[in-house]
């Protein structure tokens, strides 16, 4: 066997690893390219058909049947590599350090690398046989299959019951309800995730959960899955007796290593299973190495991708000549539901002696956040959160470290501005995934770590030179945020590329594809791109497509460049329906629109609350249902409110001269020409108009982007407020402006601030950015500084000549009303024998009863009571 120091015989070391999973990729990533040409051979043997693939993007695949999860698939074309797939290890013999294969074959080797992983446990009940479970690709794609096969056999979505309250089981109970299954999850705990998070926590979580419509069945757990004659499973009895019906049941309750090929090696195991392993990551026989799911260390296996990652750098360290070690398991931990947010990290649970706990609790939100502190409060040990998980990515790499404020500034849904001047130590952790520090990040920015010294100077760059954020990417936000940092200390104009896959900021994007009239995202991104796009870039580009087009935006291949509620063309809630908002502008409408919007939400039973933007929101509608109710608002007059799109949301007015005795000026009509005027415009982020017949402000003008007040000579007009999580008061952009006049000025704001903003950047950001702020704006408008006020007036006209309704080109268009079907073989009309959930008598108040309740009984089934209210304020 030769080593590092005789390597110049160019005798290869022989490498073999056994399984395919995310850490072999990584051990055999980091041997590649560290060991010399031809003094490694690795040979990977991989028991499934797929290349390895990123295991913590999994749920991906059952929203996506073709989502690519291949992890660097150019790495298997090394002439040192050979990865065999579909190929397993049947037996190990240390005598002879060979490996023997399901195709018979005789692997010698110098090291022999266990990265078998884990399995998905199924308890020996009753019915067992019958379970599914959720671990790898092809189970994904089986229960995305059976999921449709239910529902298609029962005429009705399948019920689907999840074993497990954990990440994955909760990832498995989202991912099906998105399928458009009924999700329930079953929990021996009191509360979910009762290994990460407290009580408060916990159930802060399953309030948030049980309102996305997953009924939760806590503190039980399976006993026997009960079947038919005919061998389908009808329901699953719990060990508190109960029973409820299911036709589905997946077990996601944890991992199991895959320790055989160890045990009949005769190598030491852990207590409860697992390779035994010390802080070289290597087995009882020296020859042998163990990482990831089947390596025990201290005890335990840990199914994270971060201890996984680390295993297989110190191995990989190790047989090149190094003195890497394993010392710790970082076992913080985020989730990401369809509007859920989960993080814990660090001492989370406040098990270090006189630990302080700062709590924000609200339970009716659904939030919860909490930081271990020492007890002086001084220094961060930990923390979770629920709901919101906005602090994770900047406290996480403070553990250990003294903080420079009060523990609860640095709680956001408490309401405080967080402290800006805590600077994170070098040894701070950014990446947990790929164990990248702080300072190595710092480094590739001034060029100290880069390859041949080079800086990286943009995001892309510097996520491939340190590989920070390049696998669950929930940390890019604070490697951004160091890499403006550095770059700003250095005295280097920090970047505004859109990101990785084009260099042009928004600003620059915009105005190259008006010059050049491109159409659609393909002539974008190859004059202009590299890669295939992103989930930051593609509805940037749809966006403005939109903007300079004018046409249906799903059309052409452009809805794929749409977030979710720009496809389904609604607000999606957090409970998986959608709700509907018809256009009413300024507010303005008849009696007997007002009754067609009742009989429509009584029919649909749909759940109806008057928004702060003047306009009745309708919650509760499933996907296949939008084209029906959207039919009977159209043959009535309505047209879509866009309350889903990064558009004019509405123009908010008070009654003004009509009939108020204060009024100076018709604030109603001028509401309605203004919002008739810009409907359906598309902005990098949405926004909202007021206007006031006078001084007394009565629709609020000035926490609008655009506010209008009426003066005894005209219109005063204001600009650049909101209302959203920065509150900012409007500023006098002109006053006492007549009608003609104040229609031109917003004409070029708005034109000016589209073409300019950054992405899903409001119009007060957008003002305090630019460069002179009020007054610049004030010059480009009144003043036509820059001599564009013709341009973008005409763009403004081009707008109002092309707009259309996209509810009614929808439903005109046979083709585009497919995307609304919930099953490619839905029936067109929908079945009469459904029956559904009544809604909650909205004569009285809503009690906290009527808010706590789990489910009500309807024809024997369990069917959760959805909550009504969620997604968007203010529509």
């Amino acid at each position: 066997m030769t080593t590092p120091e005789n390597a110049t015989t160019r005798i290869p070391r022989t490498v073999v690893v056994v399984g395919g999973g995310p850490a072999a990729h990584r051990l055999v990533e980091a041997l590649s390219a560290r060991a010399e040409p031809g003094t490694v051979r690795i040979t990977v043997l991989a028991e499934e058909a797929h290349r390895p693939y990123d295991r913590v993007a999994l749920s991906r695949r059952l929203y996506a049947e073709d989502e690519d999860l291949t992890l660097a698939p150019a790495l298997w074309e090394h002439p040192d590599v050979t990865l065999r797939l579909g190929e397993r290890a049947v037996s190990v013999d240390p005598a002879t350090r060979s490996v023997t294969t399901s195709t018979g074959d005789v692997l010698a080797y110098d090291d022999l690398v266990l990265a078998t992983g884990s399995s998905a446990p199924v308890p020996d009940i009753v019915g067992k046989e019958h379970a599914l479970v959720y671990r790898t690709i092809d189970d994904v794609q089986h229960l995305r299959t059976e999921v449709r096969r239910r529902a298609a056999e029962l005429g009705r979505p399948a019920r689907v019951l999840v074993a497990g309250g954990g990440l994955l089981g909760l990832e498995a109970a989202g991912g099906v309800a998105a399928l458009g299954a009924d999700a329930a999850v079953v929990h021996s705990g009191s509360w979910l995730m009762s290994a990460q998070l407290d009580e408060g926590a916990g159930q802060a979580l399953g309030r948030l959960i049980a309102a996305q419509g997953v009924t939760l069945h806590l503190g039980t757990r399976p006993r026997a899955i009960v079947t038919d004659d005919a061998g389908a499973v009808t329901g699953v009895t719990f060990a508190s007796a109960q029973r409820t019906p299911a036709d589905l049941v997946v077990f996601a309750i944890g991992i199991t290593p895959r320790d055989e090929l160890a045990r009949d090696a005769g190598l030491e195991l852990g207590p409860r299973g697992g390779v035994a392993i010390g802080t070289e990551c290597r087995s009882s026989d020296p020859h042998i190495w163990a990482i990831g799911e089947v390596a025990s260390f201290d005890g335990r296996c840990v199914g994270l991708v971060a201890p996984a990652n680390a295993m297989a750098e110190v191995v990989a360290d190790r047989l090149l000549g190094g003195a890497a070690e394993f010392t710790t398991v970082d076992d913080a931990t985020k989730l990401k539901l369809s509007g859920v947010e989960v993080a814990s990290f660090g001492d989370a649970l406040a098990t270090a002696e006189n630990a302080l706990e700062i709590v924000y609790a609200d339970p009716a939100r659904g939030l919860y956040q909490k930081i271990v502190v020492s007890d002086d409060a001084k220094t961060l040990l930990g923390g979770m959160f629920v709901g919101d998980a906005s602090p994770y990515a900047s406290l996480r790499p403070l553990v250990g470290s003294a903080l420079t404020s009060e523990p609860a500034a640095y709680l956001s849904a408490a309401g405080a501005e967080p402290p800006a001047d805590d600077a994170l130590p070098d040894a701070a952790l950014v990446c947990s995934c790929n164990n990248v520090t702080v300072g190595t990040v710092r480094d590739a920015v001034v060029g100290a770590h880069g390859d041949h010294g080079e800086a990286c100077t943009t995001l892309g760059p510097l996520k491939a030179c340190t590989r920070a954020g390049t696998q669950c990417g929930s940390c890019v936000p604070l490697v951004k945020k160091i890499l403006e940092s550095e770059l700003a200390k250095a005295g280097v104009t920090v970047s505004r590329a859109l990101c990785e896959h084009f260099s042009l900021s928004r600003q620059e994007l915009f105005e190259s594809v008006r010059v050049l009239q491109l159409t659609s995202f393909e002539e974008i991104l190859a004059r202009f791109g590299s890669g295939r796009g992103c989930d930051v870039c593609k509805p940037v580009v749809g966006s403005i497509l939109a903007t300079q087009q004018g046409e249906y935006i799903l059309d052409g291949g452009r809805g794929t460049l749409q977030d979710t509620n720009d496809r389904a063309m609604a607000n999606m809630q957090k409970d998986g329906t959608y709700s509907v908002v018809p256009r009413i502008p300024g507010g303005e409408i008849s009696p007997a629109k007002l009754a067609v919007i009742a009989q429509v939400a009584t029919d649909f039973g749909l759940y109806t609350k008057i928004t702060g933007g003047q306009r009745i929101d309708m919650f509760g509608a499933r996907l296949e249902q939008l084209p029906d109710i959207w039919r009977r608002l159209v043959d009535a007059g309505f047209e879509s409110g866009q309350a889903y799109g990064k558009a004019l949301r509405n123009v908010k007015s008070c009654v003004g001269s009509t009939w108020c005795r204060f009024g100076v000026q018709d604030s109603v009509s001028m509401a309605v020409n203004l919002e008739l005027r810009y409907r359906g415009l598309r902005a990098p982020h949405k926004f909202k108009f007021g206007v006031s017949g006078c001084a007394r402000e009565c629709a609020e003008a000035r926490g609008k982007d655009v506010g209008v007040i009426a003066t005894d000579k005209g219109w005063n007009m204001y600009v650049g407020g909101n209302g959203g999580f920065q509150p900012t008061h409007a500023q006098l952009l002109a006053g006492d402006l007549d009608d003609e006049t104040l229609v031109r000025y917003i004409d070029r704001y708005l034109m000016y601030y589209i073409r300019t903003a950054d992405r899903l950047q409001r119009t007060a950001r957008w003002m305090e950015d630019l460069d002179g702020g009020l007054d610049h704006v004030r010059d480009v408008v009144v003043h036509d500084s820059l001599g564009l006020a013709e341009d973008l007036e005409a763009a403004m006209a081009r707008h109002v000549d092309t707009y259309q309704d996209e509810w009614a080109a929808t439903l005109a268009d046979p083709e585009r009303l497919r995307r609304f079907r919930s099953f490619v073989n839905a029936p067109a009309t929908p079945d009469p024998t459904v029956a559904r959930v009544p809604e909650r008598d909205q004569s009285r108040p809503a009690t906290e009863e009527d808010r706590r309740a789990g489910a009500v009984l309807l024809s024997g089934a369990t069917i959760p009571v959805r909550d009504g209210a969620g997604g968007g304020r203010g529509r």
